[in-house]
């Protein structure tokens, strides 16, 4: 029993040290590609386009956006972004017709009724609602949240 357990042990430290070499095997390709002018995404989220490389000191500066940079440790940048591409697909039919604003059933009396008639009254609703001074507003919004306590 206690032989299983001891090759069970060794077959576990094993594959840790084995998930551990491919990992820095990858970082070590992943940073062999950095290069000026690569786009590329830190650990914590930032996308930028690397301008220099310090290697002694391990720092990339990359530029965020044009005109700011920011000087991040080697390590912290993770993934090489990749240009997406663009499918050049049919281009989207816009109608000139107002077909698409009814019901997909627009062969129905109630389906092209129902848009005019509902149209209508929301017109007359929406000065009322804005006539709404801020003070107003504001009284109105306090009282909503003391009527839940």
């Amino acid at each position: 029993m206690n032989i299983v357990l001891f090759a069970m042990l060794g077959v576990f430290i094993f594959m840790m040290f084995r998930r551990n070499k491919k990992t820095k095997e990858q970082q070590a390709q992943l940073q062999s590609q950095f290069a000026p002018g690569v786009e590329v995404m830190t650990t914590f989220g930032l996308f930028g386009r690397i301008v220099s490389m310090d290697d002694a000191e391990n720092k990339v500066v990359l530029e965020l956006s044009p005109g700011n940079l920011a000087t991040v440790h080697r390590q912290a940048v993770t993934k090489i972004v990749e240009p997406a591409v663009v499918a050049e697909d049919e281009p989207t039919v816009v109608p000139d017709d107002a077909s698409s604003l009814t019901a997909h059933d627009a062969g129905t009396p109630a389906a092209t009724a129902a848009p005019s008639a509902t149209a209508a009254p929301a017109a007359t609703a929406t000065p009322s609602a804005t006539a709404e001074t801020p003070d107003e507003t504001l009284k109105r919004l306090n009282d909503e949240g003391k009527k839940d306590i």
